[in-house]
């Protein structure tokens, strides 16, 4: 188990040293800089301004030290926002957006699997049709579209939630449904796939013909198998969540990782860029070590490879 989580832990380091790699070079290869606007700046500023965020020194002096600062946590200060460090502002909109992204990821498997399991063991029912139906729908909706839709009807029309802020529990209720729902669809059709799948082995036929209880076949033996493609889907439902993130603290003005790196991006915000991305690959890499920890326990017939 040991070795297993290592190899992972490596392939991790490795895979989070390109991203910041090519993050880099694509952002210096971009044309501009952070302080090219319309008003004019007099050359000898500009070089000062210049010399003093790195900007004078060659491309590869400037990654080795920026990528050093990196390995001990320092991503230098904004570009944009005067006095304001990387660590600064990631600190402080990192909660809410971990706090938005664990209300939806868990609101999302706590409607997705129940919902699952349900549909597989009434199949071809109407607490079977229902649920699928409505996976469906949730699956064709985007976040850009089920989070407009949702804040007029909460919001304005029936007047029950707000639609901007995080001030208080009722401000977080649409961001974490616009987001939950869309992933309760993918949950819900996994996890009833995977049931279906456990419920027609030849094992559980064989259980029934000697009369064990359905309820213990249900839980007791089908259930971990028939949770295991809803367990490996944990992790792009995470990049997901963090991607669909961007969008939804936008709609709702939520005060999260989201909005920094959609204003680093339109600002040119380099070290704010740099900083943000490996954050969000970092969250990525680690759902998905626990993801592959968490089916190999499940499943003891997967190696520890």
């Amino acid at each position: 188990m040991l070795k297993f989580v290592g190899g992972r832990l490596l392939q991790g380091v490795l895979v989070l040293l390109g991203i910041y790699a090519v993050t880099f070079f694509l952002v210096a290869a971009t044309p501009g800089s952070p302080f090219s606007s319309e008003r004019a700046i007099r050359p000898e500023i500009l070089q000062q301004i210049e010399a003093f965020y790195g900007y004078d020194k060659p491309v590869l002096e400037r990654f080795m030290t920026s990528l050093t600062n990196a390995l001990q946590g320092e991503f230098g200060p904004s570009a944009v926002y005067a006095n304001r460090t990387v660590t600064e502002i990631i600190g402080q909109s990192f909660p809410v957006s971990l706090k938005l992204g664990a209300m939806s990821l868990g609101l999302a498997m706590l409607i997705g699997i129940p919902a699952g399991i349900i549909a597989a063991v009434k199949r071809n029912t109407w607490l079977d049709y229902i649920p699928m139906s409505a996976a469906m729908a949730g699956i064709c909706l985007p976040t850009f579209v089920m989070g407009p839709l949702l804040a007029l009807v909460f919001g304005i029309i029936l007047q029950m939630l707000p639609v901007a802020g995080w001030f208080g529990p009722e401000y977080w209720v649409l961001p974490a449904f616009t987001l939950g729902l869309v992933y309760a669809a993918y949950f819900a059709r996994l996890t009833r796939g995977g049931m279906l799948e456990m419920l027609n082995q030849d094992w559980v036929r064989t259980a029934r013909a000697k009369g064990l209880n359905e309820r213990t076949i249900i839980w007791k033996h089908c259930l971990k198998g028939g949770l295991m493609p809803a367990i490996t889907f944990l992790g792009p439902a995470l990049a997901g969540i963090i991607s669909g993130s961007f969008v939804v603290e936008t709609i709702f003005q939520v005060p999260g990782l989201g909005q920094w790196f959609v204003r680093a991006a339109l600002n040119r915000d380099d070290f704010l860029i740099l900083g943000l991305t490996v954050l969000f690959a970092t969250l990525i890499v680690v759902m998905n070590l626990l993801v592959d920890i968490a089916q190999v326990a499940l499943n003891p017939r997967l190696n520890y490879e």
